[in-house]
């Protein structure tokens, strides 16, 4: 009977200690929450003023008079639309592993970030199959957001000086007797050819009816003709003329016409057919009579 009154008050003591331990359980749960670290919330915006602050010097003499300005407009976030929201950056007394920083980024990832705005303009689409993006030029060896040459395009240094940091044997040519007034500043690199890329060889620029660029100027020669010269509308003007420059007359790539056009126009034994070619021992200059050699609505063999 005594054993069983101990068993019995035993039993008690235990199911009393485990619901005291119940009953604090959760107190003890609310005392740790309470004292664990906050976790890291992400960064916020804090806008282009705070930015100022500590770079004042860029924003005024030099961001302010680039395109780029207009994403402080309507609420935009300026600065912070490139490196991201600074509220971290800010916090931690200018810590660059805080923010988007270009300097230490791959160029891939550059390009990814400058294309996440401009790869839906006209301009820029084709860049990721461009020349340029294959030759791992990216975004900033040629732009520079903050500190440009030219403010509206952002080069870091003005055409054509820029591209010949490339392009050597395009400035040797443009140094020819005749040639495009591309140093003069007559003409400019980027009104032939999309430095972004294009669907077109040579990154060459088009009309949008699809002509070749060189009959923005050369209007003359563009058709549509009843009667076309075949290279012109396969091969393009380039199958004559050299179009950066030339020691030869309106760019040819042989000093005499006839020598050109004979690159085509003639057979194993004999020259061309006709009374008056088969009589001089040297050709006459073809387009003494074959005057519309770009085309012609009148002559299949483009008389005029």
């Amino acid at each position: 009977m005594k054993t069983r009154k101990i068993l019995t008050q035993q039993l008690m003591c235990g199911a009393a200690t485990i619901m005291l331990l119940l009953s604090i359980r959760p107190s003890i749960a609310a005392a740790q929450e309470s004292v664990a670290p906050p976790q890291n919330e992400p960064a916020k915006y804090v806008g282009s003023d705070v930015c100022k602050g500590c770079h004042e010097d860029l924003y005024k003499k030099k961001f302010e008079f680039t395109p780029h300005f207009k994403t402080t407009l309507n609420e935009g976030h300026g600065c912070e639309s490139c490196h991201g929201p600074g509220s971290a950056h800010v916090e931690g007394g200018g810590d660059v592993s805080k923010i988007v920083s270009f300097k230490t980024m791959a160029k891939k990832d550059v390009n990814a970030h400058c294309l996440g705005c401009h790869g839906e303009n006209h301009e820029q689409r084709h860049f990721s199959s461009s020349s340029h993006a294959s030759n791992d030029i990216g975004c900033l060896d040629c732009h520079s957001p903050h500190n440009s040459k030219e403010a509206q395009s952002l080069l870091v240094r003005a055409q054509p000086d820029l591209c010949y940091g490339c392009h050597i044997s395009a400035k040797a040519d443009f140094a020819k007797p005749y040639r495009h007034r591309v140093d003069e500043g007559l003409v400019r690199c980027s009104d032939c050819h999309n430095p972004h890329g294009s669907t077109t060889i040579r990154q060459l620029r088009t009309l949008p009816s699809g002509d070749a660029i060189c009959v923005k100027c050369h209007a003359d020669k563009q058709g549509p003709f009843v009667y076309e010269h075949v290279p012109v509308k396969t091969e393009g003007c380039t199958s004559c003329h050299t179009p950066h420059g030339s020691t030869n007359p309106r760019f040819l790539r042989v000093s005499q016409v006839n020598l050109l056009c004979l690159q085509c126009h003639t057979f194993p034994v004999q020259g061309p057919a006709g009374p008056t070619h088969n009589q001089a021992t040297k050709y006459q200059a073809c387009t003494m009579c074959h005057t519309a050699i770009h085309g012609s609505n009148a002559s299949n063999v483009f008389f005029r």
